[in-house]
C-alpha cells in the first residue's frame, strides 16, 4: 500500500487510528496561536488532492476557530428581555469559510485555494487552509495554478469551493431558482 494510501485510511477514523497522536496534536495545538503558519500539510494526501504542491509560493496554514453559535450585540432600542434575541445564533457561514476569512486577513499577501478539516475536540475545530502567494514567480509561471494571480481576494467574496457550498451555489436546476446570482439579491429566499 502507498503512503498517500495508508495516510488517507487513517484519517478516515481518525482519533481511533491515530490515537497517541491524535491526543498529541490537540494538546499541543490547543496552547499554540489561533493562526500558525505551517512548513508542511498535517494530511498531505487531501492537501495535493485539493491543490497543493510542493513548492515554493505555496503555504499551509493551520486556523482554530471556535466551535457553537455566536452572541449578538445587545440592541440599543427598548424590548421586552424574551425579544432581546442575544444568544443562541448559529452563523449563516460554515466555519470552514470563517476559517479561511480569518487566514486570508492575517495573510494579505496571500490568496486562499482551498481548505479541509484537520481536527476538533469538544470546543473548538481546526482547518488547514492552503495558501498561495499570487506575486511568486514559481506561482506565475506554473500554468496549472497561474489563474489566481488575477483573483483576488477569493475568501472575502465567497468564491472559494467552501464558501460556493455555504451559499448554496452547488445546488442547480428546479429547486434551486433563488441562489444566483446570490441569495441578497433574493431578498434571502435562497437554500
Amino acid at each position: 500500500m502507498s503512503y498517500y494510501k495508508y495516510a488517507q485510511e487513517q484519517y478516515e477514523q481518525p482519533k481511533e487510528n491515530l490515537d497517541e497522536l491524535w491526543q498529541q496534536r490537540l494538546v499541543e495545538w490547543r496552547q499554540q496561536d489561533a493562526i500558525v503558519k505551517l512548513d508542511n500539510p498535517t494530511r498531505i494526501p487531501k492537501a495535493r488532492q485539493l491543490g497543493y504542491k510542493a513548492k515554493n509560493g505555496f503555504t499551509p496554514v493551520r486556523v482554530r476557530v471556535d466551535k457553537g453559535g455566536s452572541k449578538r450585540k445587545r440592541p440599543s432600542g427598548g424590548r421586552k428581555p424574551k425579544n432581546y434575541g442575544q444568544n443562541r445564533y448559529s452563523s449563516k457561514k460554515s466555519k470552514r469559510v470563517i476559517a479561511e476569512q480569518r487566514a486570508s486577513k492575517k495573510h494579505p499577501n496571500l490568496e486562499v485555494l482551498n481548505s479541509y478539516w484537520v481536527a476538533e475536540d469538544g470546543n473548538r475545530k481546526w482547518y488547514e487552509v492552503i495558501m498561495v502567494d499570487p506575486e511568486h514567480p514559481e506561482i506565475k509561471s506554473d500554468d496549472d495554478i497561474n489563474w489566481s494571480c488575477d483573483k483576488r481576494d477569493r475568501a472575502e467574496r465567497g468564491l472559494t469551493p467552501a464558501a460556493k457550498k455555504s451559499r448554496g451555489q452547488k445546488n442547480r436546476g428546479k429547486g434551486a431558482e433563488k441562489v444566483r446570482p446570490s441569495q441578497s439579491a433574493n431578498d434571502g429566499k435562497g437554500k
